[in-house]
C-alpha cells in the first residue's frame, strides 16, 4: 500500500530523493545543533545552498523530539522542518521519534503550509531500527490527519530506497487494517 486517504487528507509514501519533491516543506533529520552533515541533511545543503545552514545557525538549537523551520533556498519546497530524532539506543528513543514527527506536522500546521514529505527520521546513522520507526512515524501521522483540525492535507513520507519503502508500504497495510 502506498497511499491512505484519512478525513479528506492524503498520506503518501513514495521511493526517491526528498531535496527533489515540490511540496510546501521537506523535513530535514536533524542533529539538535542543527548542523547540516551527511545523509538527508547534507544532500538538503547541497542542493538547498548556504542560506538553510544560516538560518539554522542563527536559531542554534533544537531538543531532541522537537522541530524548527527555516526557508527552502535553492530547493524545490519552500521551507525545511529540522526535526530532531533520537539516536536509536535512546530509552526514551519511541516516544521521542513520536514527537519529533508531531512536530515537524504542527510547526508545517503552524505556518499555515498544506503539504509536507518527511523522510526515515532517525533510521541513517542515529541507528534506529528502521520497522520500529515506520510504525511509529506512520501512526503519529494517520492520528494527526485523522484528529487535528490543520493546514496540512498531504503528509509524504519519502523513502530512499527500495527496501526502506517496502517496510513503511507494509507497515501502512498493517495500520490501514486496524
Amino acid at each position: 500500500m502506498d497511499k491512505l486517504v484519512i478525513r479528506g487528507r492524503t498520506l503518501q509514501l513514495v521511493e526517491g530523493d526528498i531535496t527533489e519533491l515540490d511540496t510546501d516543506a521537506i523535513v530535514n533529520a536533524a542533529n539538535s545543533h542543527l548542523q547540516l552533515g551527511a545523509g538527508v541533511a547534507g544532500a538538503i545543503r547541497r542542493k538547498g545552498g548556504p542560506s538553510i545552514q544560516r538560518e539554522c545557525d542563527q536559531i542554534g538549537y533544537c531538543a531532541e523530539g522537537d522541530a524548527v523551520i527555516t526557508g527552502g533556498g535553492n530547493l524545490k519546497a519552500r521551507h525545511v522542518i529540522h526535526a530532531v530524532g533520537p539516536l536509536g539506543g535512546d530509552p526514551d528513543a519511541d516516544r521521542l521519534l513520536a514527537s519529533a514527527c508531531r512536530r515537524s506536522l504542527e510547526v508545517a500546521a503552524n505556518h499555515g503550509l498544506r503539504s509536507i514529505a518527511l523522510p526515515a527520521i532517525s533510521t541513517g546513522i542515529f541507528g534506529f531500527p528502521i520497522e520500529r520507526a515506520a510504525h511509529i512515524l506512520l501512526r503519529e501521522a494517520i492520528h494527526y490527519l485523522g484528529s487535528h483540525p490543520s493546514t496540512v492535507d498531504m503528509v509524504i513520507f519519502c523513502l530512499y530506497g527500495s527496501d526502506a519503502f517496502n517496510v513503511f508500504s507494509a507497515e501502512l497495510s498493517r495500520q490501514a487494517a486496524d
